[in-house]
């Protein structure tokens, strides 16, 4: 590898990272703190009445608080706390999967140009929707759960200064973990960039790019983000959108997209220790994150066709 490569890829990476670490370092700090309040026992029992309208008893709440004010794994180990019929947990695990880690994962959308409320819209609206087609659909699942694995207990952090402690070692972790990911990827991008392997790759993409109505330039952000995930993938859609000549509408298609299918290998296997079917699990992210962008891209498309023969014709 080239030295003028390693040294530009070294910059974008060292440059995400720092842009990211802006948004994960504090909101871990913030959240972890926050476990250790009344304030998610609150959220908790504010949302505990309206479970039932979505197929789930009320302390399903648990997993649903901790997995969207945390990450997937704090979902998960709420999960395993809880004895649960089969549907109940393929509900909270398809819920989990399209709004999870919100704070950090919302952080990161907005950096990259994306709107609050699109995320947000996205990420809920999906996963109570799925919620309650799931609920409508299904008749089965009413055998309790056998879980694979049993997680190990974390010990409570005793006192202030403990849990600020455990706050920072947890923000300092994320960042670290984000700089592993993202300095060899924007080093190996910047590589496949140099030896136009990228442009290569993208005119391959060109027919599954046009199909959710994005431009080829967007195909790098997609890979990412199915690959290794949002918040780790926004680090490529960032520096695409500053140098590839992204549009801020391609970019809004691919998060939609990417919002409701990401890290697709992990964040599929992560539920096999709760005994429920993952091939269906994987296959309902992928087929809504097809139709909801097409959906999109078409409304968009038509609204700005409109806007255009509106200017013709003044």
């Amino acid at each position: 590898m080239e030295m003028g490569t390693l040294k530009r890829g070294l910059s974008a990476g060292l440059k995400t990272t720092w842009t990211l670490s802006k948004v994960i370092f504090p909101i871990t700090l913030i959240v972890v703190i926050l476990q250790y309040t009344p304030v998610l026992p609150w959220i908790i029992q504010f949302i505990e009445p309206f479970m039932g309208l979505i197929g789930l008893r009320g302390e399903a709440a648990i997993p649903l608080v901790l997995g969207n004010a945390l990450n997937l794994y704090a979902g998960i180990a709420g999960i395993l706390s809880l004895e649960l019929t089969v549907k109940e947990v393929f509900i909270l695990a398809t819920m989990l999967s399209f709004s999870h880690n919100i704070f950090i994962e919302t952080g990161v959308a907005l950096k990259v140009g994306v709107k609050l409320w699109v995320v947000l819209l996205v990420r809920f609206g999906l996963a109570i929707v799925s919620a309650v087609i799931i609920n409508l659909v299904w008749q089965g699942g009413g055998e309790v759960a056998k879980y694979g694995v049993v997680t190990a207990t974390q010990s409570v952090p005793d006192g202030w200064l403990e849990i600020i402690l455990l706050g920072l070692q947890k923000a300092t972790f994320g960042v670290l973990q984000l700089a592993l990911i993202v300095i060899p990827l924007m080093v190996i991008i910047q590589f496949l960039k140099d030896r136009n392997y990228l442009q290569k790759f993208s005119e391959k993409l060109a027919p599954f790019t046009k199909v959710i109505g994005v431009q080829p330039n967007a195909s790098m952000t997609l890979v990412a983000g199915l690959v290794i995930g949002l918040a780790y993938g926004a680090g490529v859609m960032i520096q695409a959108v500053q140098e590839d000549g992204v549009s801020k509408k391609d970019a809004t298609l691919a998060f939609i997209f990417l919002v409701a299918c990401h890290a697709v290998v992990e964040d599929t296997l992560i539920f096999v220790p709760l005994g429920i079917p993952i091939l269906p699990l994987l296959l309902i992210r992928l087929i809504t994150a097809f139709v909801l962008t097409i959906i999109v891209a078409y409304i968009w498309r038509k609204s700005e066709q409109k806007k255009t023969k509106e200017v013709l014709t003044t």
